[in-house]
């Protein structure tokens, strides 16, 4: 255990089930459905789903007051304005999100999203009420020239340079390899604790109280096979789940590895 955690009270497991550009109407309804008629979920895990932009407002009415979360998986750097195709954060929260992904490695690597334009996508969420899940993580290159704690400390200093250190007090984190994203590949339970607990020591040497509260998340090929393994690690507080996430019956396994 870090010395962040030492007296602090146990954490929650939060399961995100982000959709990415997948799925339909009908798999929506079928996933909320499944997991609305369990009555097994564990009571020390929260569930979170992350689908596209046009079912938030279906999952929201399906969900209803259900012990379900809901979040985005992307907003715009600005409140409001000229920006046709653009998303605020205040509409997210209208919808009845509670939850955005920042600094998803799709979005930094694809939309060429940079420390500082997810650090202000971070704060912007927050003023609308929405707990940022930040997301970080290295490159296959990157892993293999052992860049992995600098390009995290880099990509958590940018957000804590602009939000302060206060604000991850309502924030989530996310550690997601790159290399292990939508691969097959995963990281191993040993690497992803090393990975982890260096991300919560970086927020304790700044503030061992939230440090010691913060949730952190681990994706990258996250299966019902691995996720126990994955989640029994000290530091890893919950998956951020791709693929598994289309699947009921594998999400389920997955929330009740928890």
């Amino acid at each position: 255990m870090t010395n962040a955690q030492q007296d602090q009270a146990p954490r929650r497991q939060l399961v995100a089930g982000n959709w990415k550009m997948h799925g339909n109407a009908a798999l929506l309804r079928n996933i909320i459905s499944n997991l609305l008629d369990k009555e097994d979920l564990p009571e020390q895990v929260d569930v979170l789903l992350l689908p596209p932009f046009p079912y938030l407002s279906l999952a929201a009415e399906l969900i209803g007051d259900q012990r379900l979360l809901l979040g985005a998986q992307n907003l715009s750097e600005h409140e409001q304005g000229a920006y046709t195709g653009e998303v605020s954060a205040d509409m997210l929260s209208e919808t009845g999100c509670g939850y955005v992904l920042v600094g998803h490695s799709e979005r930094r690597e694809l939309y060429a999203e940079s420390d500082a334009l997810v650090a202000e996508k971070f704060v912007i969420a927050q003023r609308a009420g929405l707990r940022p899940i930040l997301c970080m993580g290295e490159t296959a290159e990157q892993h293999e020239r052992e860049l992995t704690e600098v390009i995290i400390a880099r990509q958590l200093q940018a957000v804590i340079d602009r939000a302060g250190i206060g604000a991850f007090a309502t924030a989530v984190l996310a550690y997601e390899p790159v290399w292990a994203i939508g691969t097959g590949k995963s990281a191993s339970p040993e690497q992803a604790q090393q990975v982890h607990a260096f991300i919560r020591q970086t927020i304790a040497d700044v503030d061992a109280r939230i440090a010691g509260q913060i949730q952190i998340l681990y994706g990258g090929s996250v299966k019902p096979d691995n996720a126990a393994d994955l989640f029994v690690q000290t530091d890893i507080d919950g998956g951020l789940i791709g693929g598994a996430a289309l699947h009921a019956d594998q999400f389920m396994e997955i929330c009740n590895a928890g």
